[in-house]
C-alpha cells in the first residue's frame, strides 16, 4: 500500500541580488578558466547561465523598488484618508 505524505520540503531560502550577481561572476569565471578551453558547449552555458542570473537580479532589483513604491504611495494615501 502506498502512503500519501505531503511533498513540501518547506520555503526555499531566496538570494539577494548581490548574491546573484556574485554567483553569475563565478560563473563566467569558471566558464572562462583554462579547464573550459576544450569545452566550448559548457563555456557557451556556463556564460547563458551568468546572464540569465545577472538579469533576474536586474529584475529583483525592479521588483522591490517598485514595491517600496507602492508601499509609500499606499501609506501616503492611508494618511491622507484616501486607502
Amino acid at each position: 500500500m502506498v502512503e500519501s505524505r505531503p511533498t513540501t520540503t518547506g520555503t526555499a531560502s531566496q538570494m539577494a541580488p548581490e548574491e546573484m550577481r556574485a554567483l553569475a561572476q563565478r560563473l563566467r569565471a569558471r566558464a572562462d578558466s583554462v579547464l573550459m578551453r576544450d569545452c566550448s558547449h559548457q563555456q557557451a552555458d556556463l556564460r547563458a547561465a551568468a546572464g540569465l542570473i545577472e538579469h533576474l537580479a536586474d529584475l529583483s532589483v525592479e521588483i522591490l523598488s517598485s514595491a517600496a513604491e507602492i508601499d509609500r504611495l499606499v501609506r501616503l494615501l492611508g494618511i491622507r484618508g484616501g486607502a
